[in-house]
């Protein structure tokens, strides 16, 4: 059994490197090493762990299956010494490491790009990802440091901060309006075609309130299904049916009447907007540093 004072653990980052950049001369390139320094130590690694980690052929490089959970082990190590190292510096005013932040693609585009731009100004040295996508993300698995996250959340053993809340509005292009008339009241819905985010527990259905608190539930048979937020907006602005979107991804639409709002007295119930990430003793300071950010921009 390797014993953990024989491994040089610098070695590590030029193994994750390798892995990451799909080849020897990838990584070199990556740490400015010569290519044969690079081989060198991946030799070594081997020798210390007293496995093989890696597959080398003249067209391509693999993992064994020791290499990948080596490689996962020795991502997650460096990740945790990254931010060890982030931690030490959180006094002296700029944040360094690295940043991983999940979003779903509309919110990630319109909100969290530009509070995330601002935090690069104010900590250049900090390295800023971000991963935007409709479906949640393991925020373990995929090395996300923080996801923002709208709706109901399910319960997790991830931690959650509240960011704020959105409505979503009922909307249809002036070119749908003129051919199929103005919808006077919720049931009228129904009759019309529907552009629906089909990951939706119950995506043929419109469930809408009042500001009186009157509720309704709207069944709708015409339905254009779409897996992104973005392409039900798209296909609203086209024309193929009235969309129940998020506020904040058609204010501007709404404004330059691309978009006529419908039934302006009733909205989806309103939604909340979360910061989500793994439970730990200490939350990073880069975590908090974009909480605060997407805070005074919700709220200003």
């Amino acid at each position: 059994m390797a014993d953990l004072r024989n491994v040089n653990l610098n070695r590590l980052a030029v193994f994750a490197a390798v892995v990451e950049a799909g080849s020897l001369t990838g990584a070199a390139e990556r740490l400015g090493l010569a290519k044969t320094m690079v081989s060198t130590h991946m030799q070594r690694l081997e020798a210390e762990v007293g496995t093989s980690l890696l597959v080398r052929t003249t067209r391509r490089l693999s993992l064994t299956d020791a290499g990948q959970a080596f490689f996962e082990a020795s991502r997650t190590f460096l990740h945790a010494a990254e931010d060890a190292l982030a931690a030490i510096h959180e006094d002296v005013g700029s944040l360094r490491g690295s940043l991983r932040v999940g979003a779903p693609i509309d919110y990630g585009t319109l909100v969290v790009t530009p509070a995330l731009v601002k935090m690069r100004q104010q900590h250049p040295e900090l390295k800023i990802e971000l991963i935007c996508n409709d479906q949640n993300a393991d925020l373990i698995a995929e090395r996300i440091d923080v996801a923002i996250r709208l709706g109901r959340l399910k319960d997790s053993s991830y931690r959650m901060v509240r960011l704020g809340d959105y409505e979503q509005w009922l909307v249809a292009s002036p070119d749908f309006l003129a051919r199929h008339g103005v919808p006077a009241t919720p049931e009228a819905l129904a009759t019309l075609p529907y552009i629906s985010f089909s990951i939706y527990a119950h995506p043929y259905t419109v469930q809408l309130q009042s500001n009186k608190g009157e509720k309704r539930r709207i069944r709708c048979d015409d339905v254009f299904f779409a897996n992104a937020a973005t392409a039900c907006r798209a296909a609203t602005l086209a024309g193929g049916g009235f969309g129940l979107l998020t506020e904040f991804s058609v204010t501007e639409d709404v404004a330059a009447g691309r978009l006529v709002r419908l039934l302006p007295d009733w909205t989806a119930e309103p939604g909340g907007i979360h910061a989500v990430f793994p439970s730990a003793s200490h939350t990073p300071a880069k975590v908090r540093a974009l909480i605060a950010v997407l805070k005074a921009q919700l709220d200003p």
